[in-house]
């Protein structure tokens, strides 16, 4: 019996999931856009897509090209990375799984939207934060909302909603958000880790300035080169400005992924199978 966990997103939440999940010895894939329009890439294991490998911390994600390769790529002790929008290699696996395998499924997106997902999509299927409804088109939900409720595991109803306001950092809000002032090509002017003054230039889309709004660290910005949306997120400015942060998985990374491992460990179809085969490596 084999356990794969298949997670959509490779961003700063869920590769913070894939994080925990790896250092607990579960075997994990992500899926990614052809694309990924992260901004914290510096703990995104979705850089491997436009560099072919990505370090967080001490772990390593690697492109693959297909699911053989992925599969290779999680045998050396690796997380391999797919590009697959459609998760095509969900179905794949499941057609590929012997009888005993179990499959699970954690969309980490973080689209807060009406997902793509079902509970037959997977034996287990997780949903990260607004949009996921446990019962309805997931069997768990993990709130990301920050809060008592934050990493916590729902059996039965939605996450909270949306609040669609950035979370205060000292007293910076909506301004430690650096977005896209038009629609057209991110041209940079700072790394990730750079200590920023008020008003510095960080970045220009379409030929059209974006600065930052307080003295701080840059702590993301988004892929150089790549086409954005008026009003995308390509930037975080942090007032803390200790560079150090931009390149530790957050604790709000963690505390998501410690509750989709509790919701992995305490799922009852799981439970029964993981403590079988726990039982069977014992005795060998």
């Amino acid at each position: 019996m084999a356990l794969w966990v298949l997670i959509r997103g490779g961003g700063d939440l869920a590769s913070g999931v894939a994080l925990r999940l790896f250092r607990a010895g579960l075997r994990v894939i992500i899926t990614e856009l052809p694309e990924p329009l992260v901004v914290r890439r510096a703990v995104s294991f979705a850089e491997a897509v436009y560099h072919r490998r990505a370090q967080v911390e001490e772990v390593t994600a690697c492109l693959a090209d297909d699911l053989d390769q992925a599969i290779e790529i999680v045998q050396q002790r690796n997380i391999p990375v797919l590009v697959d929008p459609r998760v095509e290699t969900l179905m794949t696996l499941r057609k590929q799984s012997r009888a005993s395998d179990l499959l699970v499924l954690i969309d980490g997106r973080m689209t807060k939207k009406n997902p793509d997902t079902t509970p037959q999509s997977a034996d287990l299927v997780i949903g990260l934060g607004p949009g996921f409804i446990a019962g309805e088109n997931c069997h768990a939900v993990v709130e990301t909302n920050r809060g008592h409720h934050l990493g916590r595991v729902i059996w039965q109803g939605p996450a909270e909603k949306d609040t669609g306001v950035p979370e205060n950092v000292i007293q910076y809000g909506e301004e430690r958000v650096l977005r896209a002032p038009a629609d057209g090509l991110v041209v940079t002017h700072a790394k990730i880790g750079d200590h920023l003054e008020k008003g510095q230039l960080v970045a220009e889309v379409a030929g059209m300035p974006v600065y930052a709004y307080f003295r701080g660290v840059l702590r993301g910005i988004i892929q150089p080169g790549i086409r954005v949306r008026h009003g995308l997120k390509i930037g975080d400015v942090d007032p803390r400005d200790d560079p150090r942060d931009c390149f530790l998985v957050s604790d709000k990374s963690l505390a998501i992924g410690g509750g989709v491992l509790e919701a992995i460990l305490s799922s009852p179809k799981l439970r029964q199978h993981l403590w079988e085969e726990d039982a069977t490596l014992r005795r060998t």
